[in-house]
């Protein structure tokens, strides 16, 4: 059977694909994510999957080995929401999100000897206000610094602060594993029937 290798050093990634039955080894990768400044917001997940996919194929030693990289980003009026750089832009980033509606966009990309799939989902999520305080407790207990639009819906804010979401719950987790198991099931489980 083929290896799996995440190019990712996520570690919610890698526990969704072992919840999902996949045993990935993690290839953490630390790839430039500038992008062109002119992209369409919805294109840079996709382009920065891509950089990372180009970077793993080169870099990993099991050249038959199925390879998944993935990026995800956080939207609000059409303005790209990072990782905070530190404790007070993650509470500078949740004050924006405080009351709103953003959107959340992963592009994961497959590597399968020579063959390529790309997928990308979009989610909305719809924040509640938070106040000054939740936002100072949030990122002071949470410490959200590693996450893209500075919180993880499955932490508190998830689980008190958000109204609904339009769309797949693991993708805003950071990884869209129902459109994804089609194509590992193919890949990976279908050679050993």
């Amino acid at each position: 059977m083929k290896n799996l290798i995440l190019a990712s050093g996520s570690p919610r990634r890698k526990q969704i694909l072992t919840d999902a039955g996949f045993h990935p080894q993690v290839f953490p990768l630390d790839t430039d994510e500038s992008f062109p400044v002119s992209m369409d917001v919805a294109q840079v997940p996709a382009y920065l999957a891509g950089k990372k996919m180009y970077e793993a194929v080169r870099m990993v030693a099991d050249k038959e080995a199925v390879i998944i990289t993935a990026d995800t980003v956080v939207v609000l009026h059409n303005e790209i929401i990072g990782k905070p750089e530190g404790e007070a832009d993650a509470q500078r980033i949740l004050a924006k999100l405080s009351g709103a509606t953003h959107t959340v966009i992963t592009a994961v990309q497959l590597y399968n000897n020579g063959a390529y799939r790309d997928i990308q989902t979009s989610t909305r999520v719809s924040m509640l206000p938070l106040t000054a305080k939740e936002i100072a407790h949030y990122v002071e207990r949470y410490k959200p610094l590693d996450k893209a639009g500075a919180y993880a819906i499955q932490e508190w804010i998830g689980l008190n602060k958000i109204a609904g979401i339009e769309g797949d719950y693991y993708n805003v987790v950071g990884f869209p594993m129902s459109r994804v198991y089609h194509v590992l099931k193919e890949w990976l489980l279908e050679e050993t029937d």
